[in-house]
């Protein structure tokens, strides 16, 4: 009897400081982006650089990698983008970048007689391209016609696939999704997530008195793709033997943790909404 008052008591207080988060989390992604300008600047910035400083952490428990020069390459690309240089610029730092991390273990072999250039050039380099770019996509997409409404139902597709999945997953789910990768994912979750992230861009075209093909476009992206975009971070932990990315969030792990389902929606809603359709 004690041992199941403390294990309510405990179910209780994590619910608790994962929801006090999730508000708070809420509320800076959406006060962001209805204020754009500077703040979305500073919030898909700080985001990023922390998300990118957990993917460090994750590729570090194999090898040892120069993150700094990995965060000081995302915000000079930030700031490119908050110029609209980020086109022009993007190319060129990602190859700098790699030319100094080739320069580091050059270095180092010569003083230690040891390197670890290959681990460190494809970790630094991917970090950037799987977790910064995105959010630059998503920082861009805010000046975009529309970019506001599109960054909206982003947001509220992902939020809605998550707790959908989780929701229906853990009612009814038992046929695994891809147990060797995410054991607790399940195909009931994985159509409960579509059909949450369908009716989340159904609710914001009806909010905001738009037609809603836009919409459950973006609801199919963030449905699909964002959950084996979860599945992406899954593997990596799984192959480092860690359970979240990080401590930063309570009751949600790591930031890369909360916001890994939206890295790939964001650049497929960027790629078609942003690209092709401006």
């Amino acid at each position: 009897m004690e041992l199941s008052k403390f294990d309510l008591s405990r179910f209780k207080t994590e619910n608790t400081r994962r929801m006090i988060s999730g508000i708070f989390i809420v509320l800076l992604i959406v006060g962001g982006i209805l204020s754009g300008g500077l703040l979305w600047f500073f919030a898909t910035l700080i985001i990023s650089v922390l998300s990118l400083w957990e993917y460090y952490q994750l590729i570090s428990e194999k090898a040892h990698i120069s993150r700094g020069l990995g965060v000081l390459a995302s915000i000079a690309l930030f700031l490119s983008a908050m110029k609209g240089l980020f086109y022009l610029y993007v190319g060129p730092v990602l190859a700098i970048t790699a030319f100094f991390i080739l320069l580091i273990e050059i270095v180092r072999r010569q003083y230690t007689g040891v390197s670890n250039a290959i681990w460190n050039l494809s970790g630094i380099l991917s970090g950037i391209i799987y977790v910064v770019l995105p959010w630059i996509f998503m920082f861009n997409l805010r000046t975009y016609p529309r970019g506001l409404y599109i960054l909206l139902a982003l947001f509220m597709c992902t939020w809605s696939c998550d707790v959908f999945a989780y929701l229906i997953g853990t009612r009814w789910g038992k046929n695994p999704l891809c147990e060797n990768v995410s054991p607790k994912k399940t195909w009931e979750g994985f159509w409960g997530g579509l059909a949450g992230s369908l009716l989340g861009g159904a609710v914001v075209a009806y909010s905001l008195g738009f037609p809603p093909s836009i919409f459950i476009l973006i609801g199919l992206i963030c449905g699909i793709a964002g959950q084996f975009g979860d599945l992406g971070e899954s593997i990596l932990k799984r192959e480092v033997g860690l359970k979240d990315s990080g401590e930063m969030i309570p009751g949600h792990g790591g930031v890369l943790d909360r916001f890994d389902s939206i890295l790939i929606s964001a650049t497929l809603t960027y790629l078609i909404f942003g690209v092709i359709m401006s």
